[in-house]
C-alpha cells in the first residue's frame, strides 16, 4: 500500500475544515483584542453612543425581555451597577415590542443605561444572535472578553477581573 495515499485522504478530509470561518461563539471570540465596533442607537427616549464611553470599561449587555435567560441575569447587572459606579454597564435590549421594554424597565426598576435596538443594528455589528451576550470593552475600546448566557455579575471573580481593567 502507498503511504502517500493515507496521508492524502486525511489532508482531504481536513481541508474543508480549514476553509469554514472559526467559531466566534467561545468567551475568546475572534473580536477579542480588536476595537469594539462603534454604534449609537436611539430608541425615542434614550441614545447610547459607544464611542463617548471611551476610557472607561464598558459592559455590553444584548438582551430581551421574552428571554428567560435575560430576564434572570438582569438583577444582578442591576446589582453590579450599583457596586461599580465607575465601570459603564450598557443594556441594549432587542425587543420588537417597544411597549412591552418600557413596561419592563420601569416595573424592575432598571436603572442601569439600556436602549432598544428592535432592528438588532448594534448586536449584528458583534454578530451576537444568542441572548443574553455581553462584552467587556477596556478603556481603550478594545474587546477584552465574550461571555455568552446568563451570568452572576456579583461573582466576587468576574467583579476582581473587572477591576482590575
Amino acid at each position: 500500500m502507498n503511504v502517500r495515499f493515507p496521508r492524502l485522504l486525511a489532508l482531504l478530509t481536513l481541508l474543508p475544515l480549514a476553509l469554514v470561518p472559526g467559531c466566534d461563539r467561545g468567551s475568546h471570540p475572534a473580536q477579542t483584542g480588536r476595537v469594539a465596533p462603534d454604534f449609537t442607537v436611539s430608541d425615542g427616549t434614550n441614545t447610547v453612543h459607544l464611542a463617548s464611553y471611551r476610557g472607561q470599561v464598558v459592559l455590553l449587555n444584548f438582551w430581551a425581555t421574552w428571554c428567560p435567560p435575560c430576564v434572570q441575569e438582569m438583577p444582578s447587572l442591576i446589582q453590579l451597577h450599583h457596586n461599580m459606579p465607575s465601570l459603564v454597564v450598557l443594556a441594549v435590549s432587542i425587543d420588537e415590542d417597544p411597549q412591552m421594554y418600557r413596561e419592563f424597565v420601569a416595573r424592575r426598576h432598571v436603572d442601569l443605561i439600556t436602549v432598544n435596538d428592535p432592528d438588532e443594528k448594534a448586536a449584528s455589528l458583534y454578530h451576537s444572535d444568542m441572548w443574553p451576550e455581553t462584552y467587556i470593552i477596556d478603556r481603550n475600546g478594545i474587546i477584552r472578553r465574550k461571555f455568552i448566557g446568563a451570568q452572576d455579575w456579583t461573582n466576587p471573580e468576574i467583579q476582581k477581573y473587572l477591576k482590575s481593567l
